[in-house]
């Protein structure tokens, strides 16, 4: 088992912070942010398409750049931090992981839907074999047992994986029910185990620090809150809360502020906040990145967005099933005119 305090912090912006701006980042803001996170020693940097490799299309949103070219600038002007890239089998193929490693990714992180880990086993052995940091990523991890979920990250240090993270993608999970989790991952993993939180309730941090309690030593953030829905656990809030808890990150707090103020603030395209509908997505316990989605039906629909997110979290829809979001929106629709 791992008993050594070894934290890690990956910096999640230029992933999941793609679903803020509708997937629109330009080769030069992510040569920018990740020139900056590199000076401020952040060591792992994930760059892709918020839904991973292969994410830009019609269905998840089509990307400004080709995701290939933002990785080739980041890992261009880092450093010392590695580059990472989130793969959802199905989304994204193993030619798109190997691209990813070509042009200088070091780590993949694997990510499958909490009760569906035994489809991330071609990808992890691939990761492994091309000399890839590699990560299992459970996402929607609110929505099965602890029982079932450590069962699950299980499979995953099977197929290889150096870590697995428990993703609580909807931002609905409170400090007790994290801890529990990560708790049973730790006793039953010999591996790291990370988590990746959203702030749809207000709880990001104090769920973050909550794994971290618990033994998790892989963690995510995401500058200024840059993320899906309300965002990330703040990165640079974050390592402050770490530095003033005696826990030692390596990353340099006053570069993180200010790259977060001068850099990664004027990209925001509004500020990341608790909203009617970021709220009722932790609410109803829907995934993160579906909020755009439920806004832009809602317009085109004449539908409550709270009245969407709340029926996919009835019929516990997950990442990957974006078009279903028209679908309920279409329905409502017909019931709210009969």
């Amino acid at each position: 088992m791992i008993t050594k305090r070894d934290l890690h912090i990956t910096e999640v912006a230029l992933r999941d912070g793609s679903h803020a701006v509708a997937h629109q980042f330009t080769v030069e803001q992510v040569r920018n942010v990740a020139r900056g996170l590199d000076e401020a020693n952040v060591p792992f940097i994930e760059v892709s398409h918020g839904d991973g490799l292969g994410g830009s299309s019609l269905q998840f949103g089509r990307s400004l750049f080709d995701e290939f070219e933002l990785i080739e600038a980041a890992v261009d002007v880092c450093q010392r931090a590695k580059i990472a890239v989130l793969l959802l089998p199905g989304i994204g193929t193993q030619r798109e992981l190997k691209k990813a490693a070509e042009l200088g990714a070091k780590m993949a992180r694997i990510a499958t839907h909490v009760t569906e880990a035994d489809v991330s086993s071609q990808h992890i052995h691939l990761a492994k074999e091309l000399g890839m940091e590699t990560v299992g990523f459970l996402m929607m991890s609110h929505m099965t047992s602890v029982g079932k979920l450590v069962a699950q990250a299980k499979l995953m240090e099977s197929y290889g994986a150096d870590t697995v993270y428990m993703v609580d993608s909807a931002g609905t999970l409170l400090p007790h029910q994290v801890k529990e989790r990560i708790h049973a991952l730790r006793e039953s993993l010999d591996i790291h185990v990370g988590f990746h939180g959203h702030n749809n309730l207000s709880l990001a941090m104090a769920n973050t620090l909550a794994a971290i309690e618990e033994g998790a030593t892989r963690i995510d953030g995401s500058i200024r809150c840059l993320g899906a829905g309300a965002g990330n656990t703040q990165t640079e809030v974050l390592v402050s809360v770490l530095d003033r808890l005696n826990i030692e990150t390596g990353i340099d707090i006053y570069k993180m502020m200010d790259v977060a103020e001068d850099i990664v603030a004027p990209i925001l395209q509004q500020a990341q906040e608790i909203t009617r509908d970021s709220l009722v997505m932790g609410y109803a316990g829907v995934y993160s990145s579906f909020l755009l989605h439920a806004k832009r039906a809602s317009d085109k629909f004449g539908v409550d967005a709270r009245d969407i997110l709340i029926e996919l979290g009835r019929l516990k829809v997950v990442g990957g099933q974006e078009d279903m979001i028209m679908d309920v929106a279409t329905d409502l629709a017909k019931r709210l005119n009969s």
